[in-house]
């Protein structure tokens, strides 16, 4: 009789397992869909990316907002942390005490949508620099001279 309570227990255990796992594979596909969190630090450093609060706080994918005050057209501008010329991983690990707030960009802000379209942040180029037009190099007639 004792083989049998403990296939029914191992059976319960399992089921369980089973229900937490698609229940966790459920929340992720459908409510856990990546989004950009803005971490601003006491630094006065500001950086997006997604936010990882498991087995560390910090970021995936993270940018950092950059401030060039000598451009006056454009002082801010936003860049890939991993492309970066010391050339750092593409995960942020951040020190908790040192967060003053974060906040969920929405979906449809401008910035949010960048990231999904061109995450590298590399520089859009038009269709005439996309396909240069290849020309046949332009060869001059000879001069004639004038008969008098």
């Amino acid at each position: 009789m004792s083989i049998n309570k403990t296939n029914k227990v191992l059976l319960i255990v399992i089921i369980i397992l089973l229900v937490l796992l698609a229940g966790f594979v459920i929340i992720k596909e459908v409510i856990g869909k990546p989004t950009y969190t803005a971490v601003y630090l006491k630094t006065g450093d500001l950086y997006f990316g997604k936010l990882v609060r498991f087995p560390y706080f910090g970021l995936k994918e993270p940018y950092l907002l950059q401030v060039n005050q000598a451009n006056q057209q454009n002082p801010l501008s936003v860049q890939r942390f991993k492309n970066v010329f010391w050339g750092p991983s593409d995960v942020l690990k951040i020190n908790r005490s040192e967060v003053v707030w974060y906040t969920t960009l929405r979906d449809d802000s401008d910035l949010a949508k960048v990231f999904v379209q061109n995450p590298d942040l590399l520089p859009q180029q038009s269709a005439q620099q996309q396909a240069p037009v290849q020309q046949a190099p332009v060869q001059q007639a000879p001069a004639q001279e004038e008969k008098k």
